[in-house]
């Protein structure tokens, strides 16, 4: 059985390869997913089917998107972990940033786990 650190691994190479279906692998069936932006959830999915409905959508904003672990924090169940993320934008976004700009942001990803599957991850910058 793979470690969660392992886990977590492949989950993140998933997400900077665009590769839904591997993304998915290791995700619980009732997988909640929230993003924080400055303290406030902006964006909450539950199950495993709004996962992959907000993974396909995302995936069309990014031309290119790479997340680097900088950081590891281990506690029973939960790991969190510190990103550098840097992203190249493929469409304009109503908040004025453009296709082509180039977003460089510190962040924090927290991992539930339940029987060997995510079941929480709450992205938070």
């Amino acid at each position: 059985m793979p470690t969660q650190q392992q886990i977590i691994e492949h989950y993140v190479q998933a997400y900077n390869a665009f590769d839904i279906d591997s993304m998915l692998r290791d995700l619980h069936p009732d997988i909640v997913f929230e993003n924080v932006t400055q303290g406030k959830v902006d964006l909450k999915t539950e199950g495993l089917d709004a996962f992959q409905q907000q993974a396909e959508t995302a995936k069309m904003y990014f031309s290119a998107r790479q997340q680097h672990i900088v950081d590891w924090t281990f506690t029973n169940e939960t790991v969190i972990i510190s990103i550098d993320y840097h992203g190249v934008l493929a469409i304009d976004l109503p908040n004025g940033l453009k296709a082509g700009d180039i977003l460089n942001i510190q962040g924090q990803s927290t991992f539930t786990f339940k029987g060997g599957k995510i079941i929480g991850i709450r992205d938070s910058s």
